[in-house]
């Protein structure tokens, strides 16, 4: 006790005095190779009309965001993580409360290369998708056509990625991709909603088998991601998703592009623009009949959507 008690004396009066150890005999700490962002944002727009000549509506509307994004890399490793959540709602003075945005996704990614002179991953992707509450064909809110795990859509596959910078630019291409479509309710599964097999019935309308809750199908997936700066404080984002399943119906692609215009006011003020095509062939748009309340099912259509949404953002 009493030699260690003297070492920390000395070593104490070597630090008062200025005194520092060798750096040679000082193991150098390696810095930790996780990065984690996050982003949250808040978009709000309001109109309200005062004995207006032209008339209106008063109606008000916010939209919330949350990106979250934990990555590793390492010499010719890299694991990336990526969360995004996002839910609008709109309220206008002779309506009910309706959703705009509901967003649940999950992306994971991994990948090797063999040394640093490719830029040619060996990887496998894993991504989820759905929504948080009901949808509705509005104005009719008595069924929901849509709901949380209905549908839910996981792809999970091998293959190989390209890119030098992933956070600008990278293509992937799988040749074996696992997509699973869930429609965990009842009511959506025996109506065959989403591509699943519907509920079977006898001549008097009882149920001889439900309807199918999880539909696999396996194909290729081609996915690319790109951003760029087009000019001070405005980029361009974009990313393209094309899938194709081998067994059912090979060469009917499903696409989903995405592009989104980011204009930077200030550090916290942001304004987006943003681009959303989609088309799914096991998705059927449903047509009035006519009669209140009832519809029929149609063909598979484009969806497209479109948001402007100018508010506060914070990087943290």
């Amino acid at each position: 006790m009493r030699k260690i008690l003297c070492i920390s004396i000395v070593l104490l009066c070597q630090f008062l005095n200025g005194q520092t150890a060798d750096k040679d005999s000082v193991p150098p700490i390696e810095k930790s190779k996780w990065v984690q962002k996050n982003r949250v944002s808040l978009d709000i727009s309001e109109v309200t009309f005062v004995n207006w000549s032209s008339g209106g509506s008063n109606s008000i509307s916010g939209l919330l965001g949350l990106n979250s994004s934990l990555n590793y890399d390492r010499q010719n490793f890299y694991w990336k993580n990526s969360g995004k959540v996002r839910y609008g709602v709109n309220k206008q003075e002779s309506q009910k409360l309706r959703k705009t945005e509901d967003i649940l996704e999950i992306d994971s990614k991994i990948g090797y290369r063999k040394d640093s002179l490719t830029n040619w991953f060996f990887s496998g992707h894993l991504n989820f998708k759905s929504q948080f509450t009901n949808g509705y064909k509005y104005p009719n809110k008595d069924q929901a056509i849509s709901k949380f795990m209905a549908p839910g859509y996981m792809f999970l596959g091998v293959g190989a990625e390209y890119g030098k910078d992933f956070d600008k630019f990278s293509f992937y291409f799988s040749p074996l991709t696992l997509k699973t479509t869930f429609v965990l309710d009842d009511d959506l599964a025996n109506s065959g909603a989403f591509g699943v097999d519907p509920a079977i019935y006898d001549d008097n309308d009882n149920m001889i088998r439900s309807g199918q809750k999880i539909r696999n199908e396996v194909g290729i997936l081609v996915s690319h991601f790109f951003e760029t700066e087009m000019y001070e404080n405005i980029k361009i984002s974009t990313k393209l998703s094309l899938y194709t399943d081998y067994i059912d119906s090979f060469g009917n692609v499903d696409v989903d592009w995405l592009v989104v215009f980011d204009f930077k006011v200030n550090q916290f003020v942001k304004a987006s623009l943003s681009s959303h095509l989609k088309y799914d062939d096991d998705i059927k748009i449903t047509k009035p009949t006519g009669i209140d309340n009832e519809y029929v099912e149609g063909g598979a259509k484009v969806q497209w959507k479109q948001l402007l949404g100018i508010g506060v953002a914070f990087n943290f």
